[in-house]
């Protein structure tokens, strides 16, 4: 018996939109966080302490950590990531956020939704 043979890799795209509401504290937390890394250089540490101050979108980028995020599924190891921030204006009753039709593939909800209503009516 023959399978299709596929990739072992998968890309796994992730857009969230946050609200910041505290600056400070997510500032501080990101402070904290360059001071918990005492291996850093302190040249580096000196431009990433400047960074997160003057730019909140970079102290968040700075918290954010995709190993969290995928390094308890069983199976998968993350090869690689990357990511950014960036403040935008968002209007969430914009098509632009419209979220479940990007590139013509279905979201995760919008699936797994399809799945639920099709299980209720068998």
């Amino acid at each position: 018996m023959s399978t299709p043979e596929t990739s072992r890799f998968v890309r796994l795209r992730v857009e969230l939109v946050l609200e910041v509401d505290d600056e400070g504290a997510l500032t501080k937390a990101a402070l904290r966080r360059i001071t918990d890394e005492g291996d850093m250089p302190a040249e580096e540490r000196v431009h990433a302490e400047s960074v997160v101050t003057e730019d909140t979108a970079e102290a968040l980028a700075y918290l954010v950590d995709p190993v969290g995020l995928v390094g308890g599924v069983p199976g998968v190891d993350l090869l690689q990531a990357s990511w950014s921030s960036e403040q935008i204006d968002y209007d969430p009753d914009s098509p632009e956020w419209d979220l479940d039709e990007e590139d013509g593939e279905e979201s995760y909800d919008a699936a797994y939704a399809d799945e639920d209503e099709a299980g209720r009516a068998g």
